[in-house]
């Protein structure tokens, strides 16, 4: 069952301030799941709208800026 993922994030404590003259418009979220069994796996999701290569774009730009 699909539910939004505001209250997960929220609950993980992940933030972001926006400058004054920011808007946000897609958002592509990674997340850490352990399973029932103790094993764990990456899952993805990502806001309506956002096409195959916005997303794959978003995460690279996301792993450049890690590496800076």
């Amino acid at each position: 069952m699909s539910e939004p993922i505001g209250n997960l994030i929220d609950a993980l404590g992940v933030e972001y301030t926006p400058r004054d003259d920011d808007l946000v418009s897609g958002a592509v979220v990674l997340l850490k799941v352990i399973q029932s069994d103790g094993s764990v796996r990456l899952h993805s999701c990502w806001s309506d709208g956002l096409s195959w290569i916005e997303r794959l774009g978003m995460l690279r730009a996301a792993e450049r800026d890690e590496q800076s």
